[in-house]
């Protein structure tokens, strides 16, 4: 992201604008948010990332940076410009250091004697090098440019000879003529853009002009900044046409009657973009020269009326906007038409209609469609044939996903074309094009926005707004402040070490996994082809190296092992069979793509792959009876008071993969006496510790795992840390060299487990006025194949979904075993599912009773009785409870009743864009553990702290530090500020500080502060006595002073301490509520989060920025749960979402456009650490309200579908529905209509 902000300050400067004030750039907002646009860093809610790149532009507007909420009130404009790090538009550009260039080159040369690169710098010589290269048998050559297409296309093995194409001037440049653009093959993307952006009205005609800008914006869609900057316009074309890429350009350029020129020895030939996408894949000695856009009147239809004018329009469907996303389909259309002197109407003289990305083999023009329009007078009639049309030619091959979808969204965007030339009584639209006879291109997304409300421009694409209300407190200063995250500055310049970045030791090798590909299979054996070793493997290890006394055990929790390793047996598609070790990563990772393992399934049971099938074969993890949750009230007797019932309904909720930045890694590396140090990225390092002695036979004291920070958790790096680490601990101890592993995105996605899923099944009574009276529930969880934390899932799910009154609460919850993936903890385990099983049920009620949904929730919120009722124990004060006081506060804060208005005003009013409104609450259970914490102060006066939980990203060391300075503040007089500048919190390691315990459940900072604060104590009372002699003395003591004369008087300034958290007050409540409106689009099925507005009950927050910080990250990663995130597996149950290409997290163009958060500050919880709660998880069930809101707006979608379709009286099919979580493009776009655009031409045909 920093790379992608410095270029764009960069480029910013070398336009025309005027300078900026100073300390601020030429930058503009839009272009500081899509310069990020496509980076990836979900945890953060990428809102305080916007605002830290806004902050450089010269028309930011200072009152919308969130770094407003951490400044005083009233301050003028100028006094918090000067707050912001100072920016100098003339220092010197920042170029890439030599001494990493040197590093880079090191790593990347080229064995010369295997393999050569070249660099022809003409035609000629690219020619003479193909022809020696075809007598030089089996020879692998590959043409490169920017050669990007590796990031998609993952190469096994190295190429023997690499051209690079990049130097040949004849196709790399643009000309430019009356005719058209052509554009050399090596061009980027970024330059073309450039090209077709320019003003250049002494070459083209303005119709031309506004066809190119068009194809231009279209191509910002694609891919992300960094990306264009460095991928060939001709290289995705080539992709497209070898290996059928899903490309965008190839699309839009077919539509334009695009031309090639390719290379084939001395044969050179020009043809259509369509001829050269329909033949055999170019071999690899034919060479694309160059692409030729040519202008309209170079291809205009000279028979048509002079008078004609030109409709232009490009299309894609994507899960993200601009957020780096292949599409479900593209398109783009011109057309040629005019107004009928004789009818008034209008008629089309020709199209050119292209569809791609959709499943087959390339981008087609639908050639019948074109014909069919083709001199025709736009009718109702004559576009309804036309969709028909469309509908019979873009049909997506076998295989492919959501096939009706794609076909429905051509049918959609051939509506949204040519639908405004047709009024809503099905006459064609007299006048449309008068005061456009002169214009020879018009923008058809603004010929009649009353009669289609789909622009592609309406709704932003990034934040407009977000406004962040919080409550300081100095009462414990330090603590309370708003600080700076410790680490934040070099981890943003990229200098904070994570285990990848440890230097490899001499000697060092490389692991990667072998998996199993079978959920249930005997292993014969495992071999390579077609060498018995792959260049540079050094060993294969598997469970028989395990040394005599060890044990085959990969992680543990107190409910259960996991092998670190397949035996006889593997158990689910993705269990490890074996670990490849290579003298260098991509060796090992190479390797493995050529392991082939012999699988014997004779005799053997069917694997279980459905909760459904565990539960008919008794296949169930045991739930200690101390675990599992209590029912709640008399079932029966809820049952008899409802006035109504709906019984057996169903939910299904899929699983979720972590997608950490950093993937799952470690360093292991032998010491003297039979020892192991084991650097590792883990939530549990002390676990880690056990494991590893235990696989290895050695006592505990002769392994030490050190964590210094995790780029990332989420529960992740927990129990699933374990066996990377014990693997590489087991090859080191083999091979007697340190061993490091660092897993590649596909197989870490492959072995995470992830989120559990869950099928639930619900009967539920309530009263007219929707009151619920009782709730019946069966809950099947799949946990897989290894118990892991399994059983602490019913409670979870119980504990979130118990956030309503349900007068009584019965359930029956099952942990089925399934030869699946185990799966383990994900922020908020069970919690995000019960929230949302709630949120269903209420949901379903108010549908079944035609009730305003929020009356409903409103009407079975709790009391403080029935809070205490159903949280038996927990509850606390009634001061405590603050939901109640949340929820209208929020109403007042959101303009809840104002919106809700506008938005059934918004859906009265608009035909194919419907919004949905909803605000939700949550109840979240948290429970303190016991965890360590270890003081120590140093000569000069600084401290260094150790504590049990690990630096994930949360802030945990921030915290740390301040409260460290606070607890110490109370034995000097001197100003605490400069005592929290002494802190430093260093790594865990598991033999300097041990019970380090888990990092999780969202308590572990508050834990952990509070175990320093016990250490700090003990200090003060140690330091006490000599400060007093001091005092007497010298009047005032300062910390130097008083630390020296410790040390010199032999005072023990080192303390340690185990927090353990009073049984009475280690469990606790969270309360927070959301307001989301969402906006639909029904034609495409995307939804954009238009705002969402929070309360979140911090108590007395430790930092407000860092719990600010969690909460906006835990509601975008609930966001990529409820609405995009779709961790899919195959029949055998191996995860088919393997990396950045298939499975889509929120980008920035995918949060809400205003985001809201208020942190509410209520410090009256004395039990409580500092009256300080919870902030890491409880936030992401509030994203909920997103799908809350989606479902508002494809009801009403729903309800137009059944008008349209003739019926009248109930709606009651259209508003009871399931809405899939997550709710993507395709589920949404289902439930609104896959043939709405027919209904409602049908309709409109019917009524005439």
């Amino acid at each position: 992201m920093c790379v992608s902000l410095s270029a764009a300050l960069v480029n910013a400067e070398k336009t025309n604008r005027p300078d900026p004030s100073p300390g601020f750039s030429k930058l503009t907002v839009s272009e500081a948010e899509k310069a990020i646009a496509g980076n990836l860093c979900r945890c953060t809610g990428y809102r305080s990332i916007a605002d830290a790149c806004k902050s450089f532009a010269a028309d930011v507007d200072m009152e919308d940076l969130g770094l407003n909420s951490f400044w005083r009130n009233g301050e003028s404009k100028e006094v918090k410009i000067k707050r912001l790090p100072f920016y100098d538009r003339n220092r010197e550009i920042c170029a890439f250091p030599e001494f990493l260039k040197k590093e880079i080159r090191s790593s990347m040369v080229l064995d010369s004697k295997r393999f050569f690169w070249h660099n022809p710098v003409s035609l000629i010589e690219l020619q003479s090098l193909l022809d020696s290269l075809e007598t030089k048998d089996g020879s692998l050559v590959k043409l490169v440019a920017g050669n990007t297409g590796m990031g998609y296309y993952k190469e096994i093995e190295c190429n023997d000879r690499y051209i690079d194409l990049r130097y040949i001037p004849e196709i790399s440049s643009i000309k430019t003529d009356l005719t058209g653009i052509e554009i050399g093959a090596t061009v980027t993307i970024s330059k073309t853009i450039e090209a077709l952006k320019k003003e250049n009205k002494a070459e083209f005609h303005s119709n031309g002009e506004m066809m190119f800008k068009k194809i231009a914006g279209h191509m910002e869609k694609i891919a992300s900044g960094f990306i264009r900057n460095t991928a060939s316009i001709g290289g995705n074309l080539v992709m497209a046409q070898r290996k059928h890429f899903p490309s965008d350009i190839a699309t839009i350029l077919l539509a334009v009657d695009s031309l090639v020129d390719i290379m084939s020895g001395t044969r050179h030939e020009k043809i259509m973009l369509e001829e050269f996408l329909e033949r055999s894949p170019m071999d690899s000695k034919t060479v694309l020269l160059n692409v030729r856009i040519p202008t309209w009147e170079s291809i205009r239809n000279i028979s048509s009326d002079t008078n004609s004018i030109l409709l232009f329009e490009t299309y894609r469907a994507a899960p993200r906007p601009l957020g780096n996303a292949l599409p479900y389909l593209n398109a783009a259309f011109m057309a040629e038409v005019s107004s009928c002197r004789t009818s008034g109407g209008i008629i089309v003289y020709n199209c050119q209609l292209a569809f791609g990305a959709y499943g087959t083999k390339h981008a087609i023009r639908a050639r019948k469609v074109e014909e069919f329009l083709a001199g025709k007078t736009l009718s109702v009639a004559v576009l309804y044939e036309a969709i028909k049309l469309v509908r019979a030619t873009v049909i997506p091959n076998d295989g492919t996903s959501s096939p009706v979808y794609r076909s429905s969204l051509a049918v959609g965007f051939l509506f949204h074309f040519f639908s405004p030339l047709v009024d809503n009584n099905g006459e064609t639209s007299n006048g449309l094009l008068d005061g456009h006879m002169n214009d020879l291109l018009v923008d058809v997304s603004k010929l009649d926005q009353n009669t289609l409300q789909l622009d592609h421009d309406k709704i932003p694409t990034f934040l407009s707004s977000a406004k962040q209300v919080l409550e300081l407190s100095t009462e414990y200063y330090p603590v309370g402040e708003p600080i700076t995250k410790a680490g934040a500055a070099i981890q943003a310049s990229g200098e904070a070490v994570y285990v990848g970045d440890i230097p490899s030791p001499a000697n060092c090798l490389h692991g990667a996994f072998i998996y199993s590909t079978k959920p249930l299979a005997r292993v014969r054996g495992i071999k390579f082809q077609p060498k018995p070793y792959p260049d540079g493997v050094v060993a294969v290890i598997t469970s028989e190296d395990i040394p005599k006394g060890g044990e085959n055990t990969g992680s543990k929790t107190i409910f259960g092992t996991e092998p670190l390793f397949a035996e006889e047996l593997t158990e689910c598609a993705g269990q490890r069979l074996a670990l490849v070790v290579a003298d260098t990563q991509k060796r090992a990772d190479m390797a493995i793509k050529f392991s082939v393992v012999d699988y014997d399934l004779e005799n053997l049971e069917r694997p279980i792959l459905s909760v459904e099938e565990a539960v008919r074969r008794s296949s169930l993890f045991e739930v200690p009876p101390s675990l599992f949750p209590k029912q709640v009230g008399d079932l029966s007797k809820g049952m008899a008071e409802a006035d109504q019932k709906i019984l057996s309904a169903e939910i299904k909720l899929g699983s979720q993969y972590y997608f950490y930045m950093e993937t799952q890694t470690a360093l292991a590396v032998p010491d003297e006496d039979n020892c192991m140090v084991v650097y590792s990225s883990s939530q549990v390092p002390e676990w880690t510790q056990v494991v590893i002695a235990r696989c290895l036979g050695i006592p505990e004291h002769n392994v030490r795992v050190i964590t210094r920070r995790v780029g990332g958790g989420f529960g992740g790096k927990a129990i699933k840390a374990m066996p990377v680490a014990a693997a590489c601990a087991l090859a080191a101890h083999k091979l007697r060299r340190p061993v490091r592993m660092y897993l590649d995105r596909k197989t870490d996605m492959i072995m995470a487990g992830g989120r559990h899923p869950m099928k639930i099944t619900y009967s539920v009574g309530f009263k007219s006025n929707g009151k619920i009276t009782a709730l019946q529930l069966e809950i099947l969880i799949n946990a897989g194949c290894f118990v892991d934390i399994s059983p602490i899932i019913p409670h979870n799910v119980l504990s979130a979904l118990k956030k309503y009154d349900w007068g009584a609460l019965f359930f029956d919850i099952k942990v089925c075993k399934t030869n699946h993936s185990s799966k383990s903890a994900m922020r908020a385990p069970g919690e995000a599912q019960g929230s949302f099983i709630a949120e269903a049920v209420i949901e379903h009620v108010a549908a079944a009773l035609s009730m305003e949904v929020d009356s409903v929730r409103r009407i079975n919120l709790h009391t403080y009785s029935s809070l205490n009722f159903f949280y038996e124990g927990i509850a606390d004060q009634p001061l405590d409870y603050t939901l109640p006081s949340i929820w209208n506060k929020l109403v007042t804060s959101s303009s809840l009743l104002h919106r809700t208005k506008m938005v059934v005003e918004f859906n009265r009013n608009n035909k194919w864009r419907k919004r949905g409104i909803s605000q939700i609450p949550i109840v979240h259970e948290v429970t303190l553990r016991p965890t360590p914490g270890k003081v120590s102060i140093l000569h000069d006066g600084s401290i260094v702290v150790e504590v049990g939980g690990i630096e994930l990203g949360q802030g945990l060391w921030t915290k740390v530090k301040q409260m460290t300075a606070f607890a110490l503040s109370s034995i000097q007089y001197d100003r605490v500020g400069d005592l929290l500048d002494k802190v430093r919190v260093i790594q865990s390691d598991t033999l300097s500080l041990i019970q380090g315990g888990f990092t999780s459940g969202s308590t572990t900072s508050e834990s952990s502060c509070e175990a320093v604060r016990l250490c700090c104590n003990i200090l003060v009372e140690r330091l006490g006595p000599l400060r007093e002699r001091l005092k007497e003395q010298m009047g005032s003591v300062a910390w130097e002073m008083l630390i020296d004369q410790a040390h010199l008087q032999s005072v023990n300034l080192s303390a340690s301490s185990l927090f353990v958290p009073d049984l009475n007050s280690m469990k606790y409540l969270n309360y927070g509520a959301a307001v989301s409106e969402v906006e639909v689009n029904l034609l495409t099925g995307g939804t954009t989060v238009l705002q969402t507005d929070i309360i979140y009950d911090c108590g007395q927050s430790l930092n407000p920025a860092v719990d600010l910080g969690q909460i906006e990250g835990a509601f975008v990663q609930g966001l990529g749960f409820f609405m995009l995130e779709e961790y899919l597996t195959d029949s055998n149950g191996l995860v088919v979402a393997e990396g950045t290409w298939t499975y889509k997290i929120p980008t920035l163009d995918t949060i809400p456009k205003n985001f809201n958060v208020e942190v509410l500050n209520t410090g009256r919880h004395q039990k409580r650490v500092l009256s300080s709660k919870a902030s890491g998880e409880p936030p992401l069930l509030l994203a909920a309200s997103v799908h809350c809101a989606t479902r508002a707006a494809i009801k009403e979608a729903r309800k137009q579908l059944v008008s349209w379709s003739g019926q009248d009286g109930s709606t009651t099919n259209a508003t009871i529905f399931e809405l899939e979580v997550p709710a993507t493009m395709p589920v949404v776009k289902g439930l609104c209509g896959l043939e709405s655009v027919e209904r409602y031409l049908e309709w409109i045909i019917g009524t005439k």
